[in-house]
């Protein structure tokens, strides 16, 4: 990518995705109307943009880290973010693949750039891309990223990175056109790929945030396919797609060594189609769907730890038929597995956010989806996520949904909201009293502090024990156990009733029966309610109603 003292590589980086996050967001909706292979879920735009959306969001947290000095990120920085925030928030089959593609890119521009880096970025690309679905298929994004690479190649020797990316678009282009003749269900419903043309688009985005300008000719999609007598005889004979698939689609990231992603690539093989591993360096995103759901998840529960599972039904789709929305229901944010079972359990839909993994505002507004309901109450649960639950409440209120975003600014704030909530009454009054539970609680939470530095509480060491009450740091300790005691005792001088405690799972139970008990010394009439969070990032998180 081109370097100026005005436009260094990272910011061409970031303006790749904003375009391509612009432009996906107009194009969502036709690319969901062609989505018919391999599943014909209508949501390869959507599973795209939401792809997009967490990778631009992994970029601009490295530009914000950046912000208190005059320097902006490397080049290196940059594209190992965006390829990262696609691994993480991939969606679906396509943001799976595309997610990859963004990785083999990635792996080549962070050692320099320019037109020849170019042409290997797209070229490893596409070779990562193809490796990482167990069955590829011609005439899907496949195939695209393949000829983006060989007409990248053939660009004129010395072209410039932009001159590249349109040669790459160009190429892109003729192969989306002819995906329909590759490929029986694209031919059957008179359409390209949907996949393929996601990859257009995004490829247009980077002529532009290369180049400065928009491709020459902007992408248009051809006239219906019809094969020769009306039937599929130009049409090599393969997997076309069928209603008759398997049942569920199952997604899940991974922790494990390549060794033991080997093996469940064989074992997932064998149990559904269309799989898809992407990633690497022990993070793994798995794409595969599936008659039996739960296998697929205990084949990753062996191969390591599976978290940010989902798992979506097909049936309904394929039969056009979606049940009635409830009346109404409360989307969760937490930060731990544990805590999202407590949730899920209480009837709420639940998003998790892993440490230094914020859901974007489309993996909520999603969520609001899938929860099915008229009105729905939006639960953040951290403060910093103020805006992506507001942009997400207005995602979903354009489609008819009727959102309230309570600001919760901890988990356990969002529990005693959980615990009044009320479906029966009316919406504004469930939300008044969630809103009253969730004010009414302190929260407090232990952390260890990585380096030295100057807190509200005075300096802190590295392996120092933070104890934050309402986000603030109120103690500095030693030990996990004497800091969570000393913290009680400020939170409870002010008054309280009831005392939650959620452990993470790497603390010992021992801890929350010494503070139970600490709490019944000091403090008669005051309860005590302890969960099991997970792995939360937290040893200790309090809250005090």
């Amino acid at each position: 990518m081109p370097q100026t003292a005005d436009e260094p590589d990272a910011v061409a980086v970031r303006s790749w995705c904003s375009l391509a996050l612009e432009a996906l967001g107009r194009e969502r909706e036709a690319i969901d109307a062609i989505n018919v292979y391999p599943v014909a879920d209508g949501d390869t735009g959507t599973n795209l943009y939401l792809t997009v959306e967490s990778a631009a969001a992994a970029v601009e947290a490295v530009f914000a880290a950046h912000e208190t000095g005059t320097s902006v990120p490397s080049a290196a920085d940059a594209v190992r973010a965006m390829a990262h925030g696609a691994l993480i928030g991939a969606r679906g089959n396509s943001g799976t693949i595309l997610a990859q593609l963004l990785r083999g890119m990635a792996g080549v521009l962070a050692e320099g750039t320019g037109g020849d880096r170019m042409r290997l970025a797209l070229d490893r690309a596409a070779a990562w891309a193809r490796e990482a679905v167990a069955h590829p298929v011609e005439g899907t994004v496949l195939t695209v990223a393949d000829r983006a690479a060989a007409a990248a190649g053939q660009a004129a020797p010395g072209a410039d990175t932009a001159e590249v990316a349109r040669a790459a678009y160009e190429g892109a282009r003729a192969a989306l056109d002819a995906t329909p003749g590759q490929l029986p269900a694209l031919a059957r419903a008179g359409v390209v790929d949907a996949g393929g043309r996601g990859l257009v688009t995004l490829l247009g985005a980077l002529v532009e945030a290369v180049s400065g300008r928009g491709p020459e000719r902007p992408y248009e999609a051809p006239a219906l396919f019809v094969p020769a007598d009306g039937d599929d005889a130009q049409c090599p004979a393969g997997d076309d797609g069928d209603e008759g698939g398997p049942a569920f689609e199952v997604i899940y990231l991974l922790e494990a060594g390549d060794e033991a992603v080997e093996r469940l690539r064989a074992r997932l093989d064998a149990l559904g189609d269309s799989l898809v591993v992407v990633g690497g360096d022990g993070l793994w995103n798995v794409h595969v769907h599936v008659d039996d759901a739960g296998a697929a998840v205990e084949a990753g529960v062996e191969a390591g730890r599976p978290y940010r599972i989902r798992i979506t039904h097909f049936a309904a789709d394929r039969a056009h038929a979606r049940p009635e929305p409830a009346g109404r229901a409360v989307v969760v944010v937490v930060p731990g597995d544990g805590l999202a079972a407590l949730c899920r359990e209480a009837g709420a839909t639940t998003v998790l956010a892993r440490p230094g993994e914020p859901p974007a505002s489309g993996e909520l507004a999603d969520a609001v989806r899938r929860a099915h309901a008229r009105e729905v109450v939006l639960l953040p649960n951290d403060a910093d996520l103020r805006h992506t639950a507001a942009a997400a409440a207005e995602q979903a209120r354009a489609h008819g949904v009727r959102v309230a975003v309570i600001p919760t600014r901890a988990a356990v704030q969002g529990i005693a909201a959980l615990a009044v909530h009320e479906p029966d009454r009316s919406f504004d009054e469930d939300v008044v009293a969630m809103t009253s539970a969730a004010g009414a609680t302190r929260y407090a939470e232990l952390a260890v502090a990585e380096r030295q530095s100057w807190t509200s509480a005075g300096i802190c060491q590295a392996g120092d024990v933070l104890g934050l009450i309402d986000g603030d740091v109120a103690v500095i300790g030693q030990d996990v156990p004497g800091t969570a005691r000393k913290v009680l005792d400020r939170m409870l001088a002010a008054g309280g009733e009831l005392v939650t405690l959620v452990l993470d799972e790497d603390t010992p139970p021992a801890l929350a029966e010494a503070l139970e008990q600490h709490v019944r010394d000091g403090h008669l009439a005051v309860d005590t309610t302890t969960y099991r969070g997970g792995r939360q990032g937290a040893p200790l998180l309090i809250g005090v109603e």
